[in-house]
Parts: C-alpha cells; sequence; structure tokens
C-alpha cells in the first residue's frame, strides 16, 4: 500500500461509509470510452444487475452514463462532469477511462470493469486489498492466455512460431511476459510486435510471412470500428489463423476469439455498487478475475482461408457464424442455437 494512502484510508473509510449510508437517490456515473451505439448492451447488463439488487432506476438511484465515442481526449472533462453533477460512484469500462477517472479523482469509489491489468498500472495495490478508492473487475487471467494458445496449436498441428500484435498499451510488459512465458511452456517461440500506430499494423502484418509465423495472437482490443476492419482485412490477407481477444472481432469477420463475458462483467460490476452504497469500502473489496468466456467461431472466415476448424473445437464453440444456415432447408436453427446466420 503506497504511504500516504496508509496514513489516509482509515479516517476516509470512516467518513465516507457514513455518508453513503445515508444518500438518497444515489447517483452512478458509467464512463466509456467507445461507441455507445456499439456498447449499449453493456450499459443494459449493469442497469440489470442493479435491478436484480433491488436497485430500480427513476426509483431509488440513477445512472446518468457518458461515451467518449472513441476520443479519449474527452474522458477528462466527463470525468469532470460527472464528479461534479454529484455522482456516489464511477463505473469505468476499460483502461483509458479507469485512468482517466483515477487522475480526477481520489476520493469517490470507483468501480473498474476489463482492464487487464490493475496492479501493474498502479490502479490497486493488490487485488486482494486495493488499499484505495478503486476496485472492480479485471481482465487478469493467465488461464485465458494459456486456453487460446491452446486453441490455435489445435488449428495449427505442430505450432512453434506464432506472432503477436498488441498496442502500446498500459500495463503492456506485463501482458507480454504472460504471453511469452505460457507459450515457452507450450514449445511455442513468439514474435512481438508492436503496433500502436496505423502505419505499425501495416507494417507488422507485411513482417508476418517474412519471419515465418504460423499463426497471429492479437491481444489488444476491441479498437474503433476502422481500425478493426483494417485489422481483419490485413489478417484475412495474411492467409494465417488469427485468433483475437475480444468477440467482437469474430462477429465482424476475424476467424475465432476467446474472450472474456463483458455481459457478465458489467452485471457482476452491480454487486460492487450494491456493497458500496450499503457501507463497505473499495479497499476492501478484493479485485475480481472474469469468470465466464465465450468462444465465437466465424465459420465463413474459415471457408476464405481454406481452413478446417477441428471438430472438438466446434463442440465448444458458444456462437458461430455461418452464412450457409439461412439457405439451407436441412438446417435446423432450434436444434443448433450455437449458430448465428450471418446478415
Amino acid at each position: 500500500m503506497r504511504r500516504r494512502d496508509f496514513l489516509l484510508l482509515p479516517a476516509m473509510a470512516m467518513a465516507w461509509n457514513q455518508v453513503s449510508a445515508n444518500v438518497e437517490n444515489p447517483r452512478i456515473g458509467f464512463v466509456h470510452a467507445g461507441l455507445r451505439q456499439e456498447n449499449h448492451t453493456l450499459l443494459v447488463a449493469f442497469r440489470d444487475g442493479l435491478s436484480a439488487l433491488g436497485w430500480i432506476e427513476g426509483k431509488n438511484l440513477s445512472v446518468i452514463d457518458r461515451w467518449a465515442e472513441e476520443h479519449t481526449e474527452a474522458l477528462a472533462a466527463i470525468i469532470k462532469e460527472l464528479v461534479g453533477s454529484g455522482a456516489t460512484i464511477l463505473v469505468t469500462a476499460g483502461t483509458p477511462a479507469t485512468l482517466a477517472a483515477t487522475r480526477a479523482n481520489a476520493t469517490i469509489p470507483i468501480i473498474l470493469v476489463g482492464v487487464d491489468d490493475p496492479v501493474s498500472l498502479g490502479l490497486v495495490d493488490a487485488l486482494m486489498q486495493p488499499g484505495g478508492n478503486v476496485t472492480g473487475l479485471s481482465l487478469s487471467s493467465s488461464e485465458v492466455i494459456a486456453e487460446r494458445l491452446e486453441l490455435l496449436r489445435q488449428l495449427v498441428p505442430g505450432l512453434h512460431r506464432l506472432a503477436v500484435i498488441v498496442r502500446d498499451d498500459p500495463g503492456l510488459d506485463q501482458k507480454l511476459q504472460e504471453i511469452r512465458s505460457n507459450a515457452q511452456r507450450k514449445g511455442i517461440e513468439t514474435l512481438m510486435l508492436e503496433a500502436p500506430t496505423a502505419k505499425a499494423v501495416e507494417l507488422a502484418f507485411a513482417r508476418l510471412r517474412g519471419d515465418r509465423a504460423q499463426a497471429i495472437y492479437v491481444a489488444s482490443g476491441p479498437l474503433g470500428p476502422v481500425k478493426r476492419a483494417r485489422i481483419i482485412a490485413l489478417a484475412t490477407d495474411s492467409r494465417l489463423p488469427v485468433i483475437y481477444s475480444f468477440r467482437i472481432f469474430a462477429i465482424e469477420g476475424g476467424l475465432i476469439s476467446f474472450a472474456a463475458d463483458y455481459g457478465d462483467l458489467f452485471r457482476r460490476a452491480a454487486g460492487y455498487v450494491d456493497k458500496i452504497l450499503k457501507g463497505s469500502h473499495p479497499a476492501d473489496l478484493p479485485v475480481e478475475p472474469p469468470r465466464k468466456f465465450g468462444l465465437t467461431i466465424n465459420l465463413n472466415t474459415a471457408r476464405s482461408l481454406g481452413l478446417t476448424i477441428p471438430a472438438a473445437i466446434l463442440a465448444r464453440a458458444d456462437e458461430v457464424i455461418d452464412q450457409t444456415t439461412e439457405s439451407d432447408p436441412c438446417f435446423d436453427v432450434a436444434a443448433n442455437p450455437k449458430v448465428q446466420p450471418s446478415i
């Protein structure tokens, strides 16, 4: 725990608990750096979680949602507005929104959702004892990385050289180390390609063939629609199997994704709100990892690559994208709920 927090925390906790217990109709600020149209289901999941716990919007609680619409530079002003309007708690989706909130506010409780490594980012002191005004739900899970690598090994028998494409995200070093160490245990050599700009992404994909990569792991995302579309197009042109860390990639044409269930994360975020409004302090609420994951496979992309998805992977899939199902009179959608016909 930071010395400053150690000195201030007891007094903060006593004062804050007393105030929170007496708040009527608390105002919850919900902040997302992305597009509202693309991510509104996360807000719906959060509200559903609140409702299940007895917090009814308009009756005993208000949720004020704000969206940066991919303009992360706007986050500081959004946080300032919410704090100034009397927000009781801030729920921040992703790393940029969470960092903006912590820079602008050191007292209002912050519930982070979907941050890769809150410890290495300095957002919390430890996962079990956050130690300040921030807690929530991380994406940190070495098991998830291991599972993605195993899926690639099933897609590419004998896989021994893997390209990993990442942005220069906060906490990048820890993420790369986890990928590298997991890959080494499986006998896979990794080629780390940092691509913070559109030009760098183009150059990263251009290197793949020369560096004899057999598959690709896109470890960053979900990015904006334009950047995401470009990465999917470059991946398709590479003719290599690619696994993504976010479901939206597979939905929009990527081959396969294995990702945390964000709807579940935001429903669980409501539980933190409930506990804090009932007197708990964020410093005492452990940061929790994802519990639910989804495997999404795009069979349309697999066909375009001439790739056969092993039956073992298809059997595990939570969602399969397949355009042939719409026109196939023999296909029974009711009997195959995993398959989502593409439109």
